[in-house]
């Protein structure tokens, strides 16, 4: 049985407007206001042929850097298609069975640490931030800059 799958696109640079005209020929999208993030609807029998599929239909039109689904299956994951280097997949594929493992869980695991590691820089620059910002300032006045800032994002313009 065939399912619908909601596919998110990542591209390494901004698609120009040729490149998303000719891929609109191909199945249709949505791109974000920057252009480097598109979704799409594909079918398929599973996820992963839904995203090898998209990635044969519009791998030679835009710069794709990564295919993903957009929605969690039901173990709260998310499925990624990525095509590798040869030197990075003979590098992964080498480290896999040095460890016994599969290829995938290797990627996997090295995604998921780049991800944690981003974060934790992420975390430690705003916590730098903030205490730049208490050097100067109340925490009073802090929390309300914040607030304001946070609701006026919130409400439409």
């Amino acid at each position: 049985m065939t399912h619908q799958y909601a596919v998110e696109i990542v591209l390494t640079r901004p698609a120009t407007a040729r490149e998303l005209h000719r891929a609109r020929h191909r199945v249709t999208l949505a791109a974000n206001a920057d252009r480097t993030r598109l979704m799409t609807v594909q079918s398929g029998k599973s996820p992963s042929r839904a995203l090898h599929r998209l990635r044969h239909r519009l791998d030679t039109v835009l710069p794709i850097d990564v295919l993903t689904t957009h929605y969690p299956d039901r173990h709260g994951l998310l499925l990624l298609n990525v095509v590798l280097s040869r030197r990075t997949d003979t590098q992964i594929r080498r480290e896999a069975a040095a460890m016994g493992r599969r290829p995938g869980d290797v990627l996997a695991e090295r995604i998921t640490d780049g991800l944690a590691r981003k974060q934790r820089q992420r975390h430690h620059r705003l916590e730098s931030q903030m205490q730049r910002l208490l050097n100067h300032h109340t925490p009073e006045e802090v929390l309300a800059c914040a607030a304001d800032r946070l609701l006026q994002a919130r409400l439409p313009r």
